[in-house]
This record gives C-alpha cells, structure tokens and sequence, in this order.
C-alpha cells in the first residue's frame, strides 16, 4: 500500500508534517510512505531533527499551496505544488492522499483530478467532533450551496464509514436544525427532514439542535458545508477555551496546584477525548480513492493518525460499498421512472 503525504502544505508544514511521516513509516512498516515537496527542504529538516528518510520515497513539488491561494490554482496556476502533485500520484500509482493544506482547493482538485465515484453528485467532507462521544459532522467546509439530495447521499455515505470504520451496527443520524421539530428550519432542511424519514438505509432519529451535540444524541449529524464549519471551529475553539480556563483555575496558588495534581489523570484523559489530533483528519467522502484534509495545524501527532486512518479507509472497502449503494439507488429510480412510464401509457390506452 502506497500512501501519499503533501508535505509543504499546513500552518506547521514541513517539519511537522516530516516528523509524522517519519512516525508513521515506523508505526506502519508495511506501507510505503510517499512525500511530496521541496526534495532539499524536506531533506533539510529531517538532518536538522536527526530523522531517517530511508524507508520514505519523496517526489518533487516546486510550488505550495497556500491558505490565501483560490482553489482552483490547483489545476491551473499551480499545477506543479505539492498538494497537485499529490493528487496525481494517488490517481495513477497510490492508495490514499493525506494534505492539511487549502481546504477548497484539495476539494476541487480532489473533485478533479481523482473524480467521484459514479452517482455522487457531490463529495463531502467528514470530520469527527472533538467530543468524548464521537460524532460524524457531514458536510464541514467542503458545500456551501446545498440541496436536500446531498444531504441525504452524505448520511448514507457516513453511515458506511461509521459502520466500516468504528463498527457501529446501525449508526444514528441526526439532521442540525433550528428545532426538533419535523417543520422547521429553511426548505433545504423541511425537505431533507422528509427524505431521511423515507430513507430505509439510515437510521434517522430525527432533527439535532447545536445545544445537544455534546451529548451525542446521534452518531452521524448533517448539515450544508457553511453551517457545519462553524460547528467544527466552534467545538474546537470552545475546546481550547475550556481547557485554557482550567489551566488558570488550577495555577492560582499553590492549593489549587495540589488539586492539580491528584486530578492530573483525570484531566489529561478528558483532553484526550476533547483532541480531534486523535482522529487524523477528514475524510472526503464520495471520492473513488481515499483522500484525508488533515488540520491546517496539525502536528506530527495528528499527521500519524491521518496516516492511520488512510491506510484503514482503504483497507475497509468503504468506496466499494459506497458504489453499490450508488448503483442500487440509480437502478431502483429507473424502475420507478419506467413503471411510471408505463402506467402512464395504460392510462392513456385506456382513455382511447
């Protein structure tokens, strides 16, 4: 397996992004580890931080994405970046693509050059809340403009990447509204609301306000690519805000850091669970290869999860599913287009 990493692109690029990989070459020896980048820049930081590029193939990249860049650059003025680079070398010779790079422009080159997988109008991005209970946010960042049938292909998307990847039997999906209620929010949500109702592949509990989502009232929560990323910077900046403020509770005087201490472990294990750099990154769903949008700041930490969850996404099938699924759907609206058709005719015959 063959597992692709944009090395220039992110806020701690490249040296966290190096580190990583290193990371990564090391915790999975059976996977090649593929580098995309300055050759000299790369080389440079892996001698300055002692770190072996043995077992790491690098290919050479002129140019960086950067955040400030449109996102179509990607094809066009910056064919020859790092993350550009990358997308080709997972379209003709790897199995997964890691970049915590410009968001829009991994989405159109990913859309692209790598293509979705037939039947999928649009791919989404999927990221895990940083909550003690996992929670799917689909879409966040990728769709800004939706219409109820995106929302509804995401679900059923997400509900095999859950099913795959976390092992849940039958994943709950919420839809993030306004209300519980089944009539509010704009047209997009009322008519999405019906759909998922009706859809027998996903186990829809109905309508998510923003105040239950810590509590994990579903597994899988849906919403348009404008509304979800606010949810995702908020969760996380709410994270780090929290954590912030125990930090001065605790460092006020000296009883305070005694308090500290006996409750050290339980501290560090609630901002494990609060880490999102656990789960790696987001995956874009409906693409016909695995392609993760790591955090922009990721560290090396987070890159290594990345890693891992390329090499699983790849492992598990997930795309394979996915197509059937997509297949399944399309013949299934044939036949009712063609028995519609038909009846149609009956009814025309018979009035003669």
């Amino acid at each position: 397996m063959r597992i692709v990493i944009d090395a220039m692109s992110g806020d701690n690029a490249p040296l966290e992004t190096v580190k990583g990989a290193v990371e990564a070459a090391t915790v999975f020896p059976e996977v090649k580890i593929v580098l995309t980048g300055n050759r000299r820049v790369i080389e440079r930081v892996a001698s300055e931080q002692r770190l072996s590029l043995s077992n790491i193939e690098i290919i050479e990249a002129a140019s960086v994405i950067t955040m400030q860049d449109e996102p179509n650059c990607v094809v066009k003025d910056k064919k020859d970046s790092s993350m550009a680079v990358g997308l080709l070398e997972l379209k003709n010779n790897a199995d997964a693509f890691v970049s915590a790079g410009n968001t829009g422009a991994l989405q159109v080159g990913s859309t692209l050059l790598i293509r979705a997988i037939k039947g999928i109008r649009r791919p989404c991005l999927a990221s895990i809340l940083p909550f003690p209970e996992p929670v799917m946010l689909v879409d966040c960042g990728a769709n800004v403009n939706v219409v109820p049938e995106y929302l509804v292909t995401w679900a059923d998307m997400a509900s095999i990447y859950m099913r795959k990847l976390f092992g849940m039997k039958r994943p709950k999906v919420g839809l993030l509204n306004n209300g519980v209620e089944e009539h509010k929010g704009t047209e997009v949500e009322i008519e999405t609301y019906k759909l998922l109702r009706e859809d027998s592949a996903v186990n829809f509990i109905g309508n998510v306000e923003a105040c239950d989502i810590p509590f994990a009232p579903c597994d899988i929560l849906v919403t348009d690519g404008f509304t979800g990323n606010i949810v995702l910077k908020y969760s996380e900046g709410f994270g780090k805000f929290f954590f912030r403020t125990l930090k001065g509770m605790y460092s006020q005087n000296n009883r305070s850091r005694l308090s500290f201490l006996a409750m050290k472990g339980q501290i560090m294990d609630l901002k494990r669970q609060f880490d999102a750099s656990e789960y790696g990154g987001a995956p874009l769903l409906g693409l016909s290869k695995p392609v993760i949008k790591a955090h922009g700041s990721s560290d090396a930490k987070a890159i290594r999860n990345a890693v891992k969850q390329a090499i699983n996404f790849a492992k598990t099938g997930i795309n394979d599913e996915i197509a059937e699924m997509t297949a399944r759907r399309a013949a299934e609206k044939a036949a009712k287009k063609a028995a519609a058709k038909a009846s149609d005719t009956e009814n025309k015959e018979a009035v003669k």
